[in-house]
This record gives C-alpha cells, sequence and structure tokens, in this order.
C-alpha cells in the first residue's frame, strides 16, 4: 500500500512540475485567440507503430487542466498500436486541451518508446530464463514513469533508487578496501531482508563474491567467453546478472549463456520517443 501510494503521488508530482514549467503564468497564445466557452474534441493519432504505455497518465495531465474534460481511450496498454490508428479523444473546452497538449504527449511520447524498446529486449531473449532490467539511467524526476513503461513492455525493475536495493559497486568496493570488507560491513547493518547483489569485473572478483556469500553476482562488461566461464563457476550459488554493452545485437547470446537477468541501460537513458500527434477539431 505504501509503495502504490508513493506512486500515486510522484505522478501526480510530476504532472503538476510539468504544467507549472509549460504553462507558468499562463498560456499567452491560447487566452488571445481561443475562447475559453470554445468547446471541441482532439485525437491522439499514432505516427508510427509502437507499444502503449502511459495512456491513462496521458489522460490525468488533461483531467489536471480541467475535471470537466471528457475521454475515450481506443487501446490498451502494452498492446501493440499501428500507424495511423486512434489511440485516444478529448473532449471540452479547447483552451484547456491546448494547455495540456504538449505535457500529456511528451509524457505519452516517452513512456511508450520505452516500453517499445523493452519489448524488443524482451522478444530477442524469448525463451531463454533472461529477464531484461532496467537500471537507474533514468531522466531525474521522471524514474516512476520510466520504470512504469519498462513493466508495460515486459521487462522488470531492477530498484526504484538506492533506498531499496543492495548493489555494491566498484567504488563501493574501493572505499571500503576490498569485496569481504564491503559485504561484511553491508551485512552488519542489514536491518532486514535484502537481497546483497555485488559488481564483479572478473573471475578472481566472482570467486571472492562467492566467498563472501552474496545472493546476486552482477558481471559487469564482461567478455562473453568470460562471463561463461563465470557462470560455470558460480554453478547456482547466487543469481547472475549481466551488465555494460548491451544491445540488441547481442542480447541474445548473453541470454543463453543461462544468466538470470539482463541489465540495459539504454532502455531508459536514450531512447527513441514514439511519434504521436494530437489533431483538434473544433
Amino acid at each position: 500500500m505504501m509503495k502504490n501510494t508513493f506512486i500515486y503521488n510522484e505522478i501526480n508530482r510530476i504532472i503538476k512540475t510539468a504544467l507549472k514549467e509549460d504553462i507558468g503564468a499562463g498560456d499567452i497564445t491560447t487566452k488571445a485567440i481561443v475562447s475559453p466557452k470554445k468547446m471541441g474534441q482532439a485525437q491522439a493519432i499514432a505516427k508510427d507503430d509502437f507499444v502503449v504505455a502511459g495512456i491513462n497518465i496521458f489522460k490525468k495531465v488533461f483531467l489536471f487542466v480541467d475535471e470537466r474534460i471528457k475521454f475515450k481511450i481506443f487501446i490498451t496498454e502494452g498492446n501493440i498500436t499501428r500507424k495511423g490508428e486512434l489511440l485516444a479523444q478529448v473532449s471540452g473546452a479547447l483552451a484547456s486541451i491546448l494547455q495540456a497538449e504538449r505535457v500529456a504527449l511528451n509524457i505519452l511520447q516517452r513512456m511508450c518508446g520505452i516500453a517499445t524498446q523493452t519489448r524488443r529486449y524482451v522478444d530477442a531473449v524469448r525463451g531463454t530464463k533472461a529477464k531484461i532490467l532496467d537500471t537507474r539511467k533514468t531522466i531525474p524526476g521522471l524514474r516512476v514513469l520510466d520504470k512504469m513503461a519498462v513493466k508495460i513492455g515486459g521487462g522488470f525493475n531492477h530498484r526504484l533508487g538506492l533506498y531499496d536495493g543492495v548493489l555494491i559497486k566498484d567504488n563501493h568496493i574501493a572505499a571500503a578496501g576490498s569485496i569481504k570488507s564491503a559485504v561484511a560491513a553491508q551485512k552488519k547493518k542489514m536491518t532486514k531482508k535484502i537481497k546483497i547483489e555485488l559488481e564483479t569485473k572478473n573471475l578472481t572478483e566472482v570467486q571472492e563474491a562467492l566467498s563472501s556469500g552474496v545472493d546476486i553476482i552482477m558481471l559487469d562488461n564482461m567478455p562473453i567467453d568470460e562471463m561463461k566461464k563465470a557462470v560455470e563457476l558460480i554453478r547456482g550459488r547466487a543469481l547472475v546478472e549481466a551488465s555494460g554493452n548491451v544491445n540488441l545485437n547481442n542480447v541474445a547470446q548473453i541470454a543463453q549463456i543461462g544468466v538470470d537477468f539482463i541489465s540495459v541501460g539504454e532502455i531508459t537513458h536514450s531512447v527513441r520517443a514514439a511519434d504521436i500527434s494530437l489533431k483538434i477539431s473544433a
């Protein structure tokens, strides 16, 4: 319940911040041209093929601007829409629709883009046990939406932030002096059961991670051949995550090694937004 409340509050915060950023003291163009009494409707149309994600948040943006706006949704989240298909119809005061348009589209286009790219990775590893994970490489302030889009696309969330998952990285190890010291310090401070993940860069570090009793071992930027040796060395004694330099050309090969997870920063940090237009008919 706490987590759902957090996500709800985060979505509201994002929408409020984005609208304040865009509208500011008022939409001077719309105020000059469009009467607040003029009614009409607008249609959101796909201009490409993509996985739909964020359509309900798209709707919520309009309702934040004007709760009297009416909405019809013609596509289900997680489904693929085709170029030219109608996604949604918005009806109400045209001034309100115009003020909400850009923020609503920005959110929807980004979320659809993330979900679509995630789906490509999920499809590429289909038939293996590997799950596609996101990372913390998200747009600052938009993490909840980015990670929601990953899930809609069929991926899994690694962790929301530094507060809800343990990942001991190379800089933590350097600060602690060794893998053993870093893991021991983490275990000493644990107040609840959370899996401990540790980043490794070679087989020596993998062996140290196993000796330290971590739950998940990340194979970071390892060549394919070394990853294979690492999976054989671990032999199911810990979960295995592959990370670093993952792309659509090599993700299937990585999955076939037998890793449990593959984390892909690219699905959130450099994704191409989906192409969607909003056309008004007065």
